[in-house]
Formats: structure tokens, C-alpha cells, sequence
């Protein structure tokens, strides 16, 4: 059994690289900061393939499958990926279109083209790493909410071609709220409602995307703030969603 884990040094791609090797599963750790995944690599039981690499730059996502698509990997966690506070006239476009390129094309890229290796094999498991942002818009934080739409909407819809062809691979989107993550440190704000811990996030998403779960949603505030959200109206799931975003920045 082989797991394949995009952002693996920090926050749930460690925690998952974690659970999944005391599940048996050997993986393949993939992240720019080589060191951290080194380390993870040393407290870890089963066999670890690290490899350093910038999913940001596009062309690196193709490298990435070229290097691991004979390895018959059988779990691929998109997971890769990073926020940023701030009015939408005021961020830098640079660091926008990074966060595009990571948060969106990368994962577009790699569950495209192992997506199709495992319908071929007509089995496999695709986690993508989404956001309780991903049925939102986020005034303040109003490109990285985007990314996580794009993404969340895209698992969705792949999810149902697969179950009308009747095909036995799992695509799942995971959508928590706020974990204790780097997340806060890299976009520069902080959380306004208390973080979830990573461990048992990831440790709830395995279990989740292990009985096909389309979209897994941790802890109950967030599954009963994602419910009464679908009958709010536009305007005020959008000052609501401002005024929290208010309180996270620094």
C-alpha cells in the first residue's frame, strides 16, 4: 500500500503521513522544506520517499507524476497549499496568482492525471484538502475563499461522474474550519473561533475518505455553521464573513 502526500512537512500532511504509516501504508512525501520532511521521514515505521519540490511552479506537478506514476500508488492527499488576509485591493497580485497556482492548478493537475490511472485500475483514493471556505465567499480573504470553491466544487462534481459510472475510486474533499496549522503565520491574520487540532482532523479525514465520504466536514460547529449558512442570505453570510475576517487580521 502506497499513500502519495503533497505539503506533507507541516500542520495535516504531517499528521496524515503520521496516521497512514501506522496504517502499513509506505509513502511518498512531497513538500519545498526537504529538512522537515527528513524528519518526519526518521519517526515513521514503514518505507518514505521524500522528494523536495515547489508545487506553485506548474511545471513541477507534471515532473512530480513523470517521477511516481509506475510507483502503483494507491491513496494520492492533495493537501499543498496556503491563504492570505487582506482587502482584495491591497494584496499582492504576485502572492494571489502563487496561491492560484498552488491552491488551484496544482491540484487540477495531479488529480487529473492520477484520476485517470486509477479509473484505468478502476480503484484508488483521492483526498483533496478543501476548506469549510469552499461554500463561502470571503470578503477580506477573498482569493484564497476562491481557490477553495474552485476545488471543493471540482471534487464534487468528479465524485458524481464516478458514482453514476459505477467506478470504485474515491474522490473526497475534506472542509474543515480552522486548524492549528502554519496556515495563520504564512497569510499573516489569526483565527477569530478556536482551532481544531490537526491530528484529529487528519485522523477523522482518513477515516472519513476510507468509507467514501464525498465531503468530510469536521467537528459539529462547523458541520451546523456550514447548514444554517445555506438559508442565510448573500448579504449577510457576506458581513458576517467580513466582520469575522476583520478580527483575524493583524
Amino acid at each position: 500500500m502506497l499513500a502519495l502526500i503533497t505539503g506533507a512537512s507541516s500542520g495535516m500532511g504531517r499528521d496524515m503521513a503520521r496516521i497512514l504509516s501506522k496504517m502499513g501504508y509506505d509513502l511518498i512525501l512531497v513538500a519545498r522544506r526537504r529538512e522537515r520532511l527528513l524528519e518526519l521521514k526518521k519517526e515513521l515505521d514503514t518505507n518514505v520517499t521524500v522528494i523536495s519540490m515547489d508545487l506553485s511552479i506548474v511545471q513541477n506537478n507534471y515532473k512530480l507524476y513523470e517521477k511516481v506514476k509506475n510507483k502503483n500508488i494507491d491513496i494520492l492527499i492533495n493537501n499543498a497549499g496556503f491563504g492570505l488576509f487582506g482587502e482584495f485591493v491591497k494584496t499582492e497580485i504576485e502572492t494571489e496568482l502563487k496561491m492560484i497556482d498552488l491552491n488551484v492548478v496544482a491540484y487540477h493537475i495531479l488529480t487529473k492525471l492520477f484520476l485517470q490511472d486509477f479509473v484505468r485500475k478502476d480503484k484508488g483514493y483521492i483526498l483533496n484538502v478543501c476548506s469549510s471556505a469552499g461554500f463561502m465567499a470571503g470578503p477580506r480573504m477573498a482569493t484564497y475563499y476562491a481557490t477553495k470553491n474552485y476545488i471543493t466544487k471540482l471534487t464534487m462534481a468528479i465524485n458524481e461522474e464516478l458514482r453514476v459510472s459505477k467506478s470504485h475510486v474515491v474522490v473526497s474533499a475534506l472542509c474543515p474550519g480552522p486548524v492549528a496549522t502554519e496556515f495563520n503565520q504564512v497569510a499573516h491574520g489569526t483565527f477569530a473561533i478556536r482551532e481544531a487540532s490537526s491530528y484529529e482532523v487528519a485522523k477523522y479525514a482518513i477515516d472519513k475518505l476510507m468509507k467514501k465520504k464525498m465531503i468530510i466536514i469536521p467537528t459539529f460547529f462547523m458541520k451546523l455553521t456550514l447548514f444554517f449558512n445555506r438559508f442565510a442570505p448573500y448579504r449577510l453570510s457576506l458581513y458576517i464573513a467580513y466582520k469575522i475576517q476583520m478580527r483575524k487580521s493583524r
